[in-house]
């Protein structure tokens, strides 16, 4: 029986456990995407706690497809990204964690983050959205799979064990894939086939730019948990499709919605969102599944992991709380996390400020005075 601490091998890269840290956006980043001190100590401190495998939060390929500039995102949509980027490969190394670079596009999802007079790009216009958007040309939909391509190979210019794309929550790669989202009626709509064609075209890009050996995984929004919205059926059609085009790895997330439904309250009870996703996902494809949201102990990682519901557990908001978390648990220390699920930090970055548990700077604040 596969077990939390048991190594795994995915694409020739042995990672000494079953657990990741999620991407997760830190909000350490300068305003034009390059990495600060501030991000090196996040990731330092990640890997040392004992995680085998660490996703960077979403680095944006083009400037167009920036959701939060001027609130610490990383970028690699430029070469001078590049240096940067380098230290956080190497504070995982330094600890023995593998570390892929999440990649993205935001496509309409800027959101409350929308610059100044900026027109936000979607597939095609979305009914009722009054936020200034238009649908993309044929011509830009090209010319951002390109971008794609040239962002992967700076990840595997920058070291990175590999690249991950992020098609779910929303963002362009979700909205191509979600009926309510993608209207085209050319060949990058229309139908199941031409709506994941974008995907599709995505990865051939990457693999011209890195070569047949790179690895390319993917957060994939399996459906868009709303009527109307991505079906699990379409979903798992695409994640085949992708697995026949190289995909090697998947994290099984929700799609366009990006879940807020979903994630736990304080107090709930332990419950893994989209684990029967995940189980579905096992079903379909031969490749190691990653599996996140709403996990918080060593019992339930080990019930999802025994059961073959999922390679790898993936991890987000516990890791903020506790950075060493992983290590505590493979000392004996079997408590579950500490983490109480109440989302406060994520607003910190929204304010401009550093990721950080909102719990644990209250209880310090309270200590001192603060």
């Amino acid at each position: 029986m596969t077990g939390p601490f048991d190594p795994i091998t995915i694409d020739g890269i042995r990672i000494r456990n079953r657990f990741m840290r999620s991407a997760t956006w830190d909000g350490t980043a300068t305003d034009d995407g390059g990495v600060t001190d501030a991000s090196v100590k996040i990731f330092e401190g990640v890997a040392r706690g004992g995680v085998g495998l660490i996703v960077t939060g979403y680095a944006y390929v083009s400037e167009q497809g920036r959701p939060a500039a001027g609130h610490g995102q990383y970028g690699v949509s430029e070469d001078r990204h590049i240096g940067g980027l380098q230290r956080l490969v190497k504070a995982a190394h330094d600890h023995d964690a593998k570390i892929a670079l999440q990649i993205a596009h935001a496509g309409i999802a800027v959101g409350p983050f929308r610059r100044g007079d900026l027109v936000a790009l979607a597939p095609s216009r979305i009914e009722g959205l009054t936020s200034p958007h238009r649908a993309l040309t044929s011509l830009e939909i090209e010319e951002i799979v390109s971008d794609f391509g040239a962002a992967a190979a700076r990840a595997r210019d920058a070291g990175f064990d590999a690249v991950q794309l992020h098609a779910a929550h929303g963002y362009l790669m979700s909205q191509f894939l979600s009926p309510p989202t993608n209207r085209r009626t050319d060949k990058w709509g229309g139908t199941a086939e031409g709506r994941r064609r974008f995907h599709v075209e995505v990865m051939r890009s990457i693999r011209r730019a890195v070569g047949e050996a790179y690895p390319i995984w993917m957060k994939l929004g399996l459906q868009d948990h709303s009527d109307g919205g991505l079906q699990l059926s379409e979903g798992l059609d695409a994640l085949k499709v992708l697995t026949a085009e190289g995909l090697s790895a998947v994290e099984v997330s929700t799609g366009r919605v990006a879940g807020a439904a979903r994630v736990g309250k304080p107090g709930d009870e332990e419950r893994p969102y989209f684990r029967s996703d995940s189980a579905e996902a096992k079903r379909v494809v031969d490749i190691p599944i990653m599996l996140v949201g709403g996990i918080r102990s060593l019992s339930m990682a080990e019930d999802i992991l025994g059961r073959g519901d999922a390679d790898m557990i993936s991890m987000c908001r516990p890791l903020i709380r506790e950075p060493g978390l992983i290590a505590r648990w493979q000392r004996g220390d079997t408590a579950p996390a500490k983490c109480i699920s109440c989302l406060k930090c994520m607003g910190l970055p929204l304010r401009g400020e550093p990721l950080e548990c909102a719990e644990e700077r209250r209880l310090r604040e309270e200590a001192t005075g603060g």
